[in-house]
C-alpha cells in the first residue's frame, strides 16, 4: 500500500510539474502575441494567402507581378517586426538576435511554405524557387529598412532627451 501511495504521489508530482511548465510556456507565447500583434497578423496572412487559390485579375498580364507581391509582403512583414520590436523594448536586443528573428526566421518560413506548396496542395499551388528568391529579397529589404529605422529612432530619442 505504501509503494502504491509513493508511486501515486510521484506520478502526481510529474503531472503537476508538466502542467506548471506548460502553463509557463503558454503564458510566454501569449505575451509574445500581445507584444507583437501586427507581426503575428502579417505572418498569419502570409500563411493563409500562400495556400489559397489566387483569383484571376487583369494584373496577371504584368510581368513578374507575383514576385513583386512576394517582395512587398515580406518587406512589409519584416518592417512591422522591426517597428514592434523597437516599440516594445526599452533597449535594443542586439543585431544578432534581430538577424535571427527578423531575417533568418522569415527566410526559413518562406522556404518551408514553398516546399509545402509544391508537395501538399494537390496541384492547386506550385512551389517556385523564384518566389523563395523574391521572399528573400523582400526580407532583406525589410531588414535594411529596419536598420534605417533603428538609426533614425536612436537619433530621434537623443534629440528628444536634449530638448527636455
Amino acid at each position: 500500500m505504501s509503494s502504491f501511495l509513493y508511486n501515486y504521489c510521484k506520478i502526481t508530482n510529474i503531472f503537476r510539474t508538466f502542467a506548471s511548465n506548460y502553463k509557463e510556456i503558454m503564458n510566454k507565447r501569449f505575451n509574445l502575441l500581445l507584444t507583437y500583434p501586427l507581426s503575428t497578423a502579417c505572418i498569419l496572412i502570409i500563411w493563409i494567402l500562400c495556400f489559397c487559390t489566387p483569383p484571376h485579375t487583369p494584373l496577371d498580364n504584368v510581368p513578374l507581378m507575383d514576385k513583386w507581391t512576394h517582395i512587398a509582403m515580406y518587406c512589409g512583414t519584416c518592417t512591422v517586426m522591426w517597428v514592434e520590436t523597437l516599440r516594445s523594448r526599452r533597449s535594443f536586443p542586439g543585431i544578432r538576435r534581430m538577424l535571427l528573428y527578423v531575417w533568418l526566421c522569415p527566410v526559413l518560413m518562406s522556404g518551408l511554405i514553398e516546399i509545402l506548396q509544391a508537395n501538399c496542395t494537390g496541384g492547386r499551388r506550385s512551389g517556385d524557387w523564384l518566389d523563395f528568391f523574391a521572399n528573400s529579397i523582400g526580407v532583406t529589404l525589410g531588414f535594411l529598412l529596419g536598420l534605417v529605422l533603428l538609426k533614425w529612432g536612436k537619433e530621434w530619442l537623443k534629440g528628444n532627451r536634449e530638448n527636455e
